[in-house]
């Protein structure tokens, strides 16, 4: 990169409902190719975003980062009147909450250290909260779930619960939280890793939740993750209740 490009995070939060997923695609409206029409028509320049990760079609994000570059650099004013702007432009499912300066070689991507989504189950359902929970009627051992996503913590190779056929080189993330809270009349998991595979927090949802209604025991659990087989685990629960809650960066990254 030469001197004279500066760099810089949008930090944003999305509706994923109409969305096909973070990553541009043909024929298909998603954040990427929204962000980047509205930025580079409101810079006169063609912008290319870098995203934090890909998120699926239909998922949310509470905090999402892209970088971006620029060759002239713009002060902490224009920072803010380009988020207004840009707010304004975009009506709502996308909210810009900030312009951040960073160093030169900070990536979206590879500077994370650490991400968390969350799932939300609706328990009694709710007509303000439809397009962000899953509603599930009946009874559901949490208990015995929370033994299961500490089961899961255990281990690192994360195949059982990928899609397949993913560009991924490995399938190895490390999980440094993973469990279930009541939050009102939601159940909601909360899961924290250096990374994740495509699907997987969906897929664990699913698995988890056929321990919860007794359709697996833990001993099955424990052969469904050493499998390293998709077929074997749970079906994928709904994109509707899932969220890209947090995205970590080390303090170097911003200036």
């Amino acid at each position: 990169m030469s001197m004279s490009t500066f760099r810089y995070f949008l930090h944003i939060a999305y509706d994923g409902s109409h969305f096909h997923g973070w990553q541009r695609q043909p024929n298909a409206a998603t954040v990427q190719q929204t962000l980047e029409d509205a930025v580079s028509m409101m810079l006169r320049s063609s912008i290319v975003l870098t995203g934090a990760g890909r998120t699926d079609t239909g998922v949310h994000a509470d905090q999402f980062f892209a970088h971006f570059d620029l060759t002239q650099a713009l002060s902490e004013q224009e920072c803010q009147k380009l988020v207004f702007r840009l707010n304004r432009f975009l009506g709502g499912e996308i909210v810009i909450i900030d312009i951040l300066p960073v160093m030169p070689d900070a990536h979206a991507r590879f500077s994370a250290i650490s991400r968390t989504y969350r799932y939300c189950i609706a328990r009694i359902p709710n007509p303000f909260r439809r397009a962000y929970t899953h509603y599930l009627y009946g009874d559901i051992n949490e208990s015995l779930m929370n033994d299961g996503a500490r089961m899961i913590m255990g281990y690192s190779d994360f195949t059982s619960f990928s899609k397949v056929d993913t560009d991924t080189m490995t399938n190895i993330c490390r999980i440094s939280r993973a469990g279930w809270e009541m939050e009102g009349t939601e159940l909601v998991f909360t899961i924290s890793a250096d990374r994740f595979l495509r699907n997987m927090v969906r897929a664990i949802v699913g698995t988890l939740l056929e321990l919860g209604v007794g359709r697996i025991s833990l001993d099955e659990l424990k052969m469904i993750i050493e499998s390293k087989s998709r077929s074997k685990a749970g079906e994928s629960v709904p994109a509707k209740g899932l969220t890209l809650y947090r995205v970590e960066y080390p303090e170097g990254v911003f200036l």
